[in-house]
């Protein structure tokens, strides 16, 4: 069954955030996931909900995605973003 990471970011600080920019897309890569959206325009419809850089992921099954999110590479990955801004992040499974 397929599964989605689904992250809002809001980087406060652009140069760290370019460098887990450029380790991120290798590490969801090997681990088999695919960008469904990345960053692209996004307009509330309804709620007071304002995500300014929503990322979608789909891997295919919540095992792959939790093996990607606690890898080494992604995990270095988060550690070069740490202090760059407020990251949201949620795994959830398809149909």
């Amino acid at each position: 069954m397929p599964a989605y990471l689904i992250a809002d970011m809001d980087a406060s600080d652009p140069a760290r955030y370019e460098e887990y920019k450029r380790l991120a897309p290798p590490a969801i890569e090997k681990y088999g996931g695919r960008y469904l959206a990345r960053g692209g325009r996004t307009e509330v419809l309804e709620g007071e909900w304002s995500p300014k850089r929503f990322v979608i992921v789909e891997f295919e099954s919540m095992e792959k995605v939790k093996a990607f999110f606690d890898s080494p590479e992604y995990r270095a990955a988060r550690k070069a973003r740490e202090g760059a801004g407020v990251f949201r992040m949620l795994a959830v499974e398809g149909l």
